[in-house]
């Protein structure tokens, strides 16, 4: 099997005046391209055994195919796949259906607390930078945008200078080389996406409250984090792990879930990104015992950041993280994508190598420094979703 990742800096933070726009440019990559329309594309991998899909994030937007990897086979899904990537047709009519099908997935966020607390806390979060636009767009954006969008916005990032090729599988160097050479070829240099601004720190505590007809509140608490690269970053992992990212054994569950009943399950993540992505604590507890969650999540918070874990929370996280990378490096599925992020980002080369190296090295005193440098438990956003509990409740 051959496995080719296409990453683009073409991901929502791209999207300008009209949110949704990266989000419908890659979607629309496989509706038509080059002679090929969309139930020819499909046909065409089908036949072949391969499989092609698109993605689009905030950062990032990838092309990705799956392909047996003689000859006879790989080489006429490559030829179909460069035309998805550098000559796709962006027809009317598939834009139309694609339109509306984003349009109803808007509506139906509408009904999903979750949904409309993350869209908001992202909003709040980065309100002077692309971060904060819907990467799903907004019903005017998606009413608005045309076909001749899409194909600006397709001129502009899905260019030779602002890609990046990862592949793997049951091909030479050479072969490598020659599939990214002839990629490149058919695509324009253009330039490189600029670099996009830092984000800027909380000064003081926010809050902000989306009344919404559940029996539960969502709640999602946090900051601006760190970028992808971030000479911190192993520290945070495993300081995360322990925080909340490690199911029943992580603090946040422990004294949440386990000790007091207020949530099912509770989490923090660090998403770093091309610029500063957000480190985020997100909960579900019933109406009436928001407040109450919420002061022992800040309580935990802080009290983790002053005083760091312990050398038992330590060890017993730098198993799991262990223990559990091989699965992350099992398939080649699984190694293309880190070896993607690797390119895209401008990790080291040797990421993969040194990874578990990097975890072993991390101390309690590293992750205490780390988190407080980052983490900022008195200048955190705070967004609930669900019904406000009446007074005397």
């Amino acid at each position: 099997m051959l496995d080719v990742r296409v990453v683009f800096d073409a991901g929502a933070a791209r999207d300008g005046a009209l949110p949704g726009l990266a989000q419908l440019t890659s979607a629309m990559l496989t509706e038509g391209a080059g002679i090929a329309d969309v139930d020819a594309i499909a046909r065409h991998f089908e036949g072949l055994g391969a499989n092609i899909d698109t993605d689009s994030y905030r950062d990032m937007a990838i092309v990705s195919l799956r392909t047996l990897s003689d000859a006879q086979y790989r080489d006429p899904a490559l030829t179909l796949f460069y035309d998805v990537v550098a000559q796709p047709t962006f027809p009317v009519s598939s834009l139309e259906r694609l339109r509306q099908q984003m349009l109803l997935g808007l509506q139906q966020e509408k009904q999903s607390p979750g949904a409309l607390a993350q869209k908001a806390f992202f909003q709040g979060l980065y309100p002077d930078l692309p971060y904060g636009i819907p990467p799903n767009g907004t019903e005017d954006s998606l009413t608005r945008i045309t076909a001749d969008d899409l194909r600006r916005f397709h001129e502009q990032y899905y260019v030779a200078a602002n890609m990046v090729i990862a592949m793997i599988g049951d091909i030479d160097r050479t072969q490598a080389e020659l599939i990214a050479l002839q990629l490149d070829s058919q695509l324009p240099k253009g330039r490189a996406a600029p670099t996009l601004a830092s984000a800027q720190p909380l000064a003081e505590a926010r809050e902000e409250h989306l009344e919404f007809p559940s029996s539960q509140t969502h709640i999602m608490v946090g900051g601006i984090g760190v970028k992808r690269g971030d000479p911190d970053w192993f520290a945070l992992s495993v300081g995360n792990e322990i925080l909340g990212a490690g199911g029943f054994s992580s603090r946040l569950t422990q004294i949440i879930r386990q000790d007091n009943g207020l949530a099912y399950s509770v989490y923090s993540h660090f998403i770093p990104m091309a610029s500063e992505g957000p480190f985020l604590i997100n909960l579900q507890t019933r109406n009436d015992q928001t407040q109450q969650a919420l002061t022992l999540l800040n309580q935990t918070l802080q009290d983790f950041v002053e005083n760091g874990p312990t050398e038992e929370e330590l060890e017993a996280a730098k198993r799991h993280i262990l223990g559990s990378f091989p699965l992350q490096t099992a398939s080649n599925s699984n190694i293309v994508d880190y070896l993607g992020m690797i390119g895209f980002y401008q990790l080291p080369l040797n990421y993969l190598d040194t990874y578990i190296h990097n975890i072993e090295q991390v101390d309690a005193k590293a992750i205490r420094r780390a988190f407080q440098r980052v983490v900022q438990p008195k200048a955190l956003f705070t967004v609930t979703a669900g019904q406000q509990a009446a007074a005397g409740e």
